[in-house]
This record gives structure tokens, C-alpha cells and sequence, in this order.
């Protein structure tokens, strides 16, 4: 885990230079504006599940979550594939490993708990030729090291076969305690969760800034961009796509940043959704940086095929037509984008390729199963991923948490930022919501009421 020191930007008292309206207006608003002992900013599926463990541990305290959109879990949270990861392609020992298998387990008891729909429709992890075979082996190995309950290792296309018939390959890992849900509603099940606890709720609260104001009890200010407020005694960010711009507006550093990538989906013809029982993945390719496509089914019954992986023209950009130019241009020009871009030149063309032509996807695809065509798809949702950069251009593979440098400034004792929380966030986010509370606890001093 990382923690980062940066240098506030916003040090000063009043809030005109953020959302333009007069010091004599904000102090009179003040006195009418809510205070909470702790603002969680970002009602993704992180968010809201640490804000929930936090209020269940300090139920004494008065908590709210702001988001900008108009419900909860509106990006990534609600435009993910709906996996339940076991924990296998993580290395050994890392906390990402370590979450996802925890976090994995306690889904599993929240799923059963509140009898949320989910299926344990397991996976495999198919090895097409001798070369992905030895590959194969080494998450084999992680599989094993990272205690991923009950996994088999499968020595034939005849042993492949009888968990999906129309699979090909010669060498498979197969997980049978990875399943799929619907993570959006899961976040709304933990949001009903957080507000039995008296926890608040406010949406569309898009944050312009934060500032120090001269109230003793709640000396943080958090101000929306149509000039709403809260004031916190303490801030925690899980701002996902918007974690690093978070970060900046107390004056932290641009790095790592947030660069967005689209992952685009196809749709198995219904007639031909029997073909695939459960998750069908690829053996990880180490020349690049993204798995590749695989095989998911879903809770509604249709089949997810992909994603490729595209920069999104805007952070929140689910087309080619979602278009920011500010936006785009940020992560154009930033030194780690243009690293990475020159070493994967070749892949990325190749992945806006497929994202044009689906014939090209379609190859991918019937490495595992052959008899699926082109004219059994067609093109279907599309998420975008968050993925944090440094600035060598190197992929971000761990938690980063941000605060201020100056040791007296409040905006540097009472702010948080979650900068980071890799990729499987959804399955792990109970495992992932203790350790932040662990961290909020620590960091905040926040101690059980007597």
C-alpha cells in the first residue's frame, strides 16, 4: 500500500476563487449548512461500502456520501462484467491478492445474507497451445500460493469439455467459486445498509473544491459546483475516474494519473448463449498490458463478449462520440501516456482496430470457441476503467493514499484520498472497506464512542 505527501493548494478561509460568490454570502451559508463528522466523496461501489463499515463501527457518528451523477454506482460500479473474481492472476503475498480472496468470501456471505441473486457459474483459464500451457503453470502456482478454494488444474480438451462442451484447448485452470451479480445493486443493498445506520445520502453533488472555514467542530468546507455545501470534520475521496482531480483540488500532485480506458463489449446471439456455461478466460499475455478478451455470462442470461481496450476520449466516455477535448488533450500530453503509448504502439492500433472492425474481435474470440461467427453478435455495452499511471508510464497495481504536506494546515489533517483502488474493486470491496475504515481510524484518530 502507498501513501503520498502533497503540498495544499487550497489553504485559505473562503471559497470565491472555486465557485464565485462573495465571502459575506459563504459565511451566512455556513451557518446554515449541515455539518458530518465524515464526508465520503463518490457514491461508487468502494465509496459506499466504506462508508457503510465505517458507520457500522462508529454508529455514533454522522456520516453522508456526496455524487455527482443522479444515483449511485453510475460508472464503473454499474459497467463492469458483474464478476466475482477467486483471486488467481494476482501475485502471491500482494494485497491485491490478499483482498480479493477475503473480499470474495465475505460477498459471498453479504450475497447469501440479504439473498441478492448471484451464480456461481465458475470460470476457466484456457491455454490454447504449448506456449500459453506454461504460462498456465504459473497461475497455476498463484492459484495455490493465493489459497484460491477449489481449483483444479485440467490436462485435456476432453476434460475441458465436460464443464464447457464447446470449448477448445489443451490446457485449463478451472475456478468453480467464481461466480457473477449485479454489482450496481449490490451497492444499493450496502447504501440501504449505510442509511439504516442514519448515514445521508446526496446526490447529484458534484465537488468544485474544497476549503477551510473558521468552524471549530467541522473546520473543512466541501462546496459543489452549483454552489451547495457540507462542512465535514473529515474528508474521505473515492472518486474512481475523478480520483487524481480530487486529489489536485488540495493541491496534490497530477500523479499518477487517471487515464480512461474503454473496454467494448459484444453480445452472443441468444441462440446461441447455451454455448457458454461460465467465464471463459484467456492465459494473461505479459508483452501487454490488458488481459484480452473472454466469455461472461450474465445474470440476465446474455453472454458479455471482450472487452478490447481503448483510451476513452473523455473520462467518462462510453463512445467514440463522448468527446472532451480537455480531457483528451490532459492525457495525451501526460509523460506517462506518451511512454506507454510508444512501448504498445502496435497493440493500441490494434485494439482501435478491433473496436471498428469486429471481425478482428471475432478471431480472438474463436481461438475457444470456433463455431461462433460473426453474424451470432453484435456490439453491446461498454465500460470504462480507471486505470492509474505514473508518471514512467507504468501501470499502478496498488492502493495510493493522498494527503496534504503541511503538517498545520487542516485541509492536510482532515483530507483523504483514495486515490487508487485497483482492479477487482467490486469483488473485493468489503475486504477493501475495512482496510480504509483500518485507515480512517488511524490517520483520523477516530476512536470507539464509550
Amino acid at each position: 500500500m502507498l501513501s503520498r505527501m502533497c503540498k495544499p493548494l487550497l489553504t485559505g478561509k473562503i471559497v470565491p476563487c472555486l465557485v464565485g460568490f462573495s465571502l459575506k454570502v459563504h459565511a451566512e451559508a455556513l451557518q446554515n449548512t449541515k455539518g458530518y463528522d465524515l464526508v465520503v466523496v463518490g457514491g461508487g461501489i468502494v465509496g459506499v461500502a466504506s462508508a457503510r463499515e465505517i458507520s457500522n463501527r462508529h454508529p455514533h457518528l454522522k456520516i453522508c456520501v456526496l455524487e455527482k451523477e443522479e444515483k449511485l454506482a453510475f460508472h464503473q460500479s454499474g459497467h463492469n462484467s458483474g464478476v466475482i473474481h477467486a483471486g488467481i492472476y494476482y501475485k502471491p503475498g500482494s494485497l491485491k491478492a490478499k483482498l480479493c480472496v477475503e473480499g470474495m468470501h465475505l460477498a459471498y456471505d453479504y450475497l447469501e445474507e440479504k439473498k441478492i441473486p448471484y451464480k456461481k457459474v465458475g470460470k476457466l483459464i484456457v491455454a490454447t497451445n504449448e506456449e500459453e500451457s506454461k504460462r498456465l503453470m504459473d497461475l497455476w502456482d498463484r492459484a495455490l500460493q493465493n489459497k484460491v478454494p477449489g481449483v483444479k488444474l485440467l490436462h485435456s480438451e476432453k476434460e475441458i469439455q465436460e464443464i464447457e462442451p464447446y470449448c477448445k484447448g489443451v490446457k485449463a485452470i478451472h475456478s468453480p467459486m467464481t461466480g457473477i451479480v449485479d454489482w450496481g445493486l449490490v451497492t444499493e443493498y450496502y447504501a440501504k445498509d449505510f442509511k439504516a445506520n442514519g448515514g445521508d445520502i446526496h446526490l447529484n453533488f458534484e465537488v468544485a473544491g474544497f476549503a477551510e472555514n473558521p468552524d471549530k467542530d467541522y473546520p473543512i468546507t466541501v462546496v459543489s459546483k452549483d454552489k451547495k455545501m457540507v462542512k465535514a470534520r473529515y474528508v474521505l475521496t473515492c472518486g474512481g475516474l475523478q480520483s487524481d482531480l480530487l486529489a489536485e483540488k488540495t493541491g496534490c500532485s497530477k500523479s499518477p494519473r487517471i487515464l480512461p480506458f474503454r473496454g467494448e463489449y459484444l453480445l452472443l446471439a441468444k441462440d446461441k448463449q447455451h454455448m457458454v456455461k461460465g467465464n471463459i478466460y484467456p492465459v494473461p499475455d505479459p508483452r501487454f498490458p490488458f488481459l484480452g478478451v473472454h466469455f461472461t455470462p450474465r445474470m440476465d442470461g446474455s453472454v458479455w463478449l471482450g472487452p478490447n481496450a481503448v483510451l476513452a476520449l473523455k473520462r467518462e466516455g462510453y463512445t467514440w462520440f463522448d468527446i472532451n477535448l480537455v480531457e483528451l488533450w490532459d492525457a495525451l500530453v501526460y509523460p506517462g501516456f506518451i511512454k506507454m503509448a510508444s512501448k504498445y504502439i502496435g497493440f493500441g492500433l490494434k485494439e482501435m482496430a478491433k473496436s471498428i472492425y469486429t471481425p478482428m474481435q471475432m478471431k480472438d474470440l474463436q481461438r475457444y470457441i470456433p463455431e461462433i461467427t460473426e453474424k451470432d453478435v453484435v456490439r453491446g455495452p461498454a465500460g470504462v476503467r480507471a486505470q492509474a499511471m505514473d508518471v514512467d508510464g507504468s501501470l499502478v497495481d496498488d492502493f495510493i493514499f493522498d494527503r496534504g504536506a503541511e503538517a498545520d494546515s487542516e485541509m492536510s489533517k482532515r483530507v483523504l484520498h483514495c486515490r487508487n483502488a485497483p482492479s477487482p474493486g467490486a469483488t473485493s470491496s468489503l475486504a477493501i472497506a475495512k482496510m480504509i475504515s483500518d485507515k480512517l481510524e488511524q490517520e483520523f484518530d477516530i476512536k470507539k464512542k464509550e
